[in-house]
């Protein structure tokens, strides 16, 4: 299982999200920091859940981030996220 289906499994089992979106954006980012030869190190990922009601920006973000720690340690180096509730 490559590092995007990962992502997919974990958000969608936290989360449970009327829509999720995972691009790997890692070729746009080669010879940046954090970049590897390999890809598999930036996502933007947009994730729409009822989860996610009620929450502020920093929380639905602080989350997602903690639900991929292992992900970030094993090499992913960043995410842009677009975290919404329905209705949003």
């Amino acid at each position: 299982m490559n590092r995007k289906d990962r992502i997919e499994a974990a958000l969608r089992q936290a989360f449970s999200p009327s829509l999720l979106h995972i691009a790997d954006d890692s070729a746009r980012h080669a010879g940046h920091a954090g970049a590897s030869a390999n890809g598999e190190t930036h996502y933007s990922v947009e994730v729409t859940a009822d989860a996610f009601k009620g929450q502020s920006r920093v929380a639905r973000s602080r989350a997602v981030h903690e639900l991929l720690a292992a992900e970030f340690s094993s090499g992913l180096h960043a995410l842009s996220l677009k975290l919404r509730a329905p209705g949003e």
